[in-house]
């Protein structure tokens, strides 16, 4: 038999969130994989269905609309944008053209699950730094941990599954410290949820650093989850090597004409975005009138480190007709979901 590259014997599996069984006389939630619980937004249905009905014809590989409409929002040139099938292909194309065997990558952990899968698939090696007991990244330490075989730095804010958010002076002073040979990533994903003062302005890190490369997707906010649009901002050298070693045609027609219908419905998409987060904001309420204390979080989720305990949490979340997602032996990451959902894990709360 022939067998695959050692490194791939070693790769972590993805443990995506669980979907809720039926239950009889039970409406079940969801609130395991952080999706947006409202609908696509107008237009976007119909923008899509005049896509599938020319599903016979292959998409646009160079996504000039969806770059066009990208770069109107953003301030960027097309030059500096790179699309791909959700945020999470960007860290494997990063990683696919700038790392190799005997480099390194260093990311917080808790963070992002992909994070190891993706070091391990391009043969490099991660370095991992604990986040502080507030869920935090440490970046004194994640700093300390860059060395000359150093090729990428993740900072994933708001951080996934943990919640804080990183403050644009500290990631500021980080950047300007980090040697050039390195490429800072700012993975933004649930940056439309974050209300904190000081808050990270990414692009105007990435206009005076050309290491710096932004993540962002249109999965969470913008509810096209099931479509898996992603993109990339960074220097033109970045972009275009992002798009050299990405799959070709991957971003389909459906999900190029919904992205750029959702993009053009940006009012509707903050007055979601600000239920949302007024919906997170009384979810946190509730959780501390439960007696319960949680990190601060910035995305659409919160996280209980309940360690041991965290079988009995997933049990009793399922009993109550709630699907969580548990990171054995370390925490739960529960979606803000529906009113009723949300109420129902605050009462959870309250009974365990």
């Amino acid at each position: 038999m022939v067998e695959p590259l050692p490194h791939v014997r070693e790769i972590p599996p993805y443990v995506p969130g669980k979907p809720p069984a039926p239950r009889p006389g039970v409406t079940v939630f969801k609130l395991s994989s952080n999706e947006n619980p409202y609908p696509p937004l107008p237009g976007v249905v119909e923008a899509a269905e005049r896509a599938v009905a020319q599903m016979n014809r292959y998409p646009d590989m160079g996504c000039a609309d969806l770059y066009d409409a990208l770069a109107e929002r953003l301030g960027f040139p097309v030059e500096q944008i790179a699309a791909a099938t959700g945020s999470v292909a960007l860290i494997y194309h990063l990683l696919t053209a700038y790392c190799g065997p005997g480099d390194e990558v260093v990311h917080a952990w808790r963070s992002f699950e992909a994070y190891p899968i993706a070091v391990t698939a391009a043969g490099a090696t991660g370095v991992t730094v604990p986040v502080t007991e507030d869920g935090r990244h440490d970046l004194p330490a994640m700093r300390a941990a860059i060395t000359e075989r150093t090729r990428v730095l993740m900072l994933c804010t708001p951080n996934n599954p943990t919640g804080p958010a990183l403050r644009h002076s500290e990631v500021a002073e980080l950047v300007a410290s980090v040697p050039e040979h390195v490429l800072v990533v700012l993975d933004e994903a649930y940056h439309e949820f974050v209300r904190m003062d000081d808050a990270l302005d990414a692009p105007a890190l990435l206009r005076r650093h050309p290491n710096v490369v932004l993540f962002r997707t249109l999965s969470k906010a913008y509810g096209l989850a099931g479509l898996r649009v992603g993109y990339a901002v960074a220097a033109p050298e970045v972009a275009g090597a992002l798009r050299a070693v990405s799959l070709p045609f991957g971003v389909s027609a459906v999900a190029q004409a919904a992205a750029v219908a959702s993009l053009a419905a940006e009012d509707e998409l903050m007055k979601r975005v600000e239920a949302l987060v007024a919906e997170r904001d009384r979810v946190v309420a509730g959780i501390a009138d439960a007696g319960w204390s949680v990190p601060e979080p910035q995305g659409n989720f919160v996280w209980f480190a309940t360690g041991e305990r965290t079988p009995a949490f997933v049990a009793a979340a399922e009993e109550a007709g709630l699907t969580v997602r548990p990171f054995a032996g370390e925490g739960v990451r529960v979606t803000i979901g529906e009113p009723e959902a949300n109420d129902r894990l605050v009462a959870l709360l309250r009974d365990l």
